[in-house]
């Protein structure tokens, strides 16, 4: 099956580009918000409270995830700061946006005194599926692939040669890891928003630190594929790197919820009673006796 993409524009009205880039941030963002409401619902959390928290954090997530880009690539910007900017053409970091994510809803909830980890599982639940449908963006921009291919490989993306590395070039099919990595995400998504967030809603940000584990692992495999990392740390690539530390730390955080939740759970059993200190029996006292009378 060979996949190739129509281009990045879907037409054009007036002085406006439509991408299909951003079209797919957006459905990604409605479908996870319509799904993150009916969840909050059946969870007994405000509907209302969640929409306003996914406005933040979608606006600060994509802040983030551009910041975060634009500093592993900083080479790349200096003399042309308006391409900062520049967000259709891609380079929004996935790591960057959950960072950008967390912190509006943490100041976001803070602010409304609202507890955060019940409310970090919805969206954590959710998340995935924005994550799929948003990767057929790098479809349609032809960036986001892996190693090259045969052509007779069962699947093979079709890179055009002004979207190839110089290290590949002339190569025509690569991995559509793009593609990989959307049916992980929604793999996720399915098992957290139909099982694992209903059954363990007692124990608050379980689901929200599975789905950091499980993105991240999904991410290390794939990443094993990839070829247009734009930063590397002693030859490892930053992505691999920051995926490896949030699968530990996620995990961390998870086995230590489990350990609380656990620990509460267990009857501390009742001191046993002490008993009352027996009084000592007192003494018995003698009567003085009586001096012997002499006759």
């Amino acid at each position: 099956m060979n996949l190739a993409s129509p281009g990045a524009i879907i037409c054009q009205l007036g002085p406006f580009t439509i991408r299909y880039y951003g079209v797919m941030i957006a459905l990604g963002f409605v479908a996870a918000l319509f799904c993150a409401t009916r969840l909050a619902r059946k969870l007994s959390l405000s509907s209302e409270t969640l929409v306003s928290l996914a406005l933040y954090s979608f606006i600060f997530g994509i802040v983030g995830a551009r910041l975060y880009y634009v500093l592993l690539s900083l080479d790349n910007f200096i003399g042309r700061p308006m391409e900062v900017f520049a967000t259709w053409r891609g380079g929004l970091s996935i790591h960057g946006g959950i960072i950008g994510g967390v912190i509006a809803c943490c100041i976001y909830l803070r602010s409304q005194r609202k507890p955060i980890l019940p409310y970090a599982d919805v969206m954590g639940a959710c998340l995935p599926l924005a994550q799929a449908i948003g990767r057929w963006g790098n479809f349609f921009n032809s960036e986001a692939y892996g190693l090259p291919v045969t052509a007779d490989f069962p699947l093979r993306l079709y890179i055009p040669p002004g979207s190839r590395t110089l290290q590949y070039r002339l190569y025509d099919f690569f991995h559509p890891t793009f593609l990989y990595e959307a049916v992980w995400d929604l793999a996720l998504f399915a098992y957290l928003y139909f099982y694992f967030a209903k059954k363990n809603r007692g124990m608050p940000g379980m689901t929200f630190f599975l789905y950091l584990s499980g993105y991240s692992v999904g991410r290390i495999l794939i990443e094993q594929l990839r070829i247009d990392s734009v930063s590397y740390f002693y030859s490892y690539p930053v992505p691999l790197l920051v995926s490896a530390a949030t699968l530990v730390f996620s995990l961390s955080a998870m086995l230590h919820i489990y350990n609380k939740h656990h620990n509460e759970d267990v009857p501390v059993p009742a001191p046993a009673p002490v008993p009352a200190p027996t009084p000592e029996p007192e003494p018995a006292t003698e009567e003085p006796s009586q001096p012997d009378q002499m006759g």
